[in-house]
């Protein structure tokens, strides 16, 4: 008796659930999915071509040269790296000795501890040391930043839609907010702290404008800084963090796809040549 009271108690709960996805689908379907701000004014990233795009693209080594100037000079003093080190920038077309130069000179140092005393230290970096995160702990981030944690960036381009061209998006994409947007929703005004900007998921993004002025940086190979181009050449650095290895997957994928090919042929060729008495003798029986 009490398993068929069990029975009908569940399938009571399933016919309610029934009811209840046919009733949402038939609403969703009567009146539209409900329009919000996010819905109304988020926008997909902007176009950004480069030049690792495609099956056959490659690095711009000077692009990426010029990205990983801009994070160092303006992203690095909030965002981590921690799954790159200084010795992958050899990649980039640096020389060992650079390499050693740019971490020794990096802003933030490597924590240790001292052999003496045993207390918490810092030395200078190694270029087998990973890129030090900026903040001690996600506290002290926190504190720095409005209460808001500033993202590693060492996957970013894989770990949000639009990968290269929602960083690119993002950073250029800093506006006041539109006047009909407020007059459509005039309960969606930016917090204070926060700020407007269309390729947030939200619309309103912790982070100040990163780039704001032209000569920002000051790029070594003559390319004029404009905050389109650096925003261009970070996003292009990013891509190569978040996958260093893509230029020999390419590569691979050829050969793969070159050797398929080939061996279609080569069994095709093989099957005709098998067959080929088969046929002859069917067809004069």
């Amino acid at each position: 008796m009490a398993r068929f009271i069990a029975f009908l108690v569940g399938l009571g709960f399933c016919l309610v659930l029934l009811i209840s996805v046919i009733t949402g689908a038939a609403n969703l379907i009567r009146e539209g999915k409900p329009e919000t701000v996010e819905t109304a004014f988020h926008k997909h990233p902007k176009h950004l071509a480069l030049a690792s795009d495609g099956p056959l693209g490659k690095f711009d080594r000077q692009q990426l040269q010029r990205g990983f100037q801009v994070y160092k000079e303006v992203c690095s003093a909030c965002h981590s790296l921690k799954f790159v080190a200084f010795r992958n920038l050899t990649d980039l077309g640096y020389s060992d000795a650079e390499v050693k130069a740019i971490a020794e000179q990096w802003a933030v140092q490597t924590p240790s501890v001292n052999p003496e005393t045993g207390e918490p230290a810092t030395r200078k970096n190694l270029p087998s040391d990973h890129f030090p995160h900026p903040y001690p702990n996600d506290v002290a981030a926190r504190a720095a930043n409005n209460n808001a944690l500033p993202p590693d960036l060492s996957l970013m381009t894989k770990a949000r839609h639009g990968g290269a061209a929602y960083v690119y998006s993002i950073l250029t994409g800093y506006q006041d907010q539109p006047a009909a947007l407020l007059k459509e929703f005039p309960d969606a005004k930016t917090p204070k702290g926060l700020h407007f900007n269309p390729y947030f998921a939200n619309l309103n993004i912790a982070m100040p404008p990163p780039l704001v002025s032209e000569g920002q940086v000051t790029y070594a190979d003559g390319t004029k800084p404009t905050v389109d181009q650096m925003a261009k050449d970070v996003a292009a650095f990013l891509t190569w963090t978040a996958e260093p290895k893509l230029e020999s997957r390419h590569t691979v994928g050829l050969a793969v796809l070159v050797f398929l090919i080939f061996f279609t042929v080569l069994t095709y060729l093989a099957y005709q040549n098998v067959w080929a008495a088969k046929k002859h003798e069917k067809a004069i029986a």
